[in-house]
């Protein structure tokens, strides 16, 4: 091959992940083509892009994204799978597909997982499925820094709306305008006079 067909695949490469930061890598196995286009198709619905790469000119490419890998990662076929929401989102569409493929518990695995990159640092499928989303990360942030003053707030406000309790409670026990107090109603004991 030609090194300017090279540098075409590779400038190709860098522009089809240009600002990608969140992978997962898959390697097939034994996958016949419809079982592929199944595959990429219902991937392509949910916004994820799928692409069967040269290693080496991916690897070259992750590297100057700042993206590094094992070799391990580079060896046999390699499908990269990028796009979605978010890295969690993206490995929970392709783990659905990786699932679907194979129908018979019986059949030989179809896909097998390398890694999953996320915000450029390699971590397992497993670990990319739990990762929370921007969302989550940033509602558990709040909810810690709000943690606190809600502690506190309760802790003021208790005392006072138990004040409130006690003082309502006496008001409804309280006799009414026009009727006579439960203790003054009672007829004293006559006082007796001595004889």
């Amino acid at each position: 091959m030609s090194k300017k067909v090279k540098a075409l695949e590779i400038e190709a490469l860098r522009k089809a992940f240009g600002g990608v930061k969140d992978f997962v890598i898959v390697q097939p196995l034994k996958v016949d083509a419809g079982t592929e286009h199944e595959f990429r198709k219902k991937l392509r619905e949910k916004k994820v892009r799928v692409q069967l790469v040269k290693n080496t000119y991916t690897k070259k490419v992750f590297n100057e994204m700042g993206i590094t890998l094992d070799d391990s990662h580079w060896a046999g076929p390699t499908l990269l799978c990028w796009g979605g929401a978010n890295i969690k989102a993206l490995s929970n569409a392709v783990d659905e597909q990786v699932k679907a493929s194979k129908k018979d518990p019986k059949a030989p695995d179809k896909f097998k997982y390398k890694t999953a990159v996320s915000d450029g640092l390699p971590i397992t499928v497993e670990q990319a499925k739990l990762t929370p989303t921007r969302e989550e990360a940033l509602g558990e942030i709040i909810s810690a820094i709000l943690a606190p003053g809600a502690q506190l707030m309760s802790l003021l406000t208790s005392p006072a709306s138990e004040l409130a309790s006690i003082l309502k409670t006496i008001e409804e026990k309280a006799p009414k305008d026009g009727e006579a107090a439960p203790a003054a109603t009672e007829a004293a004991p006559a006082a007796e006079t001595p004889a």
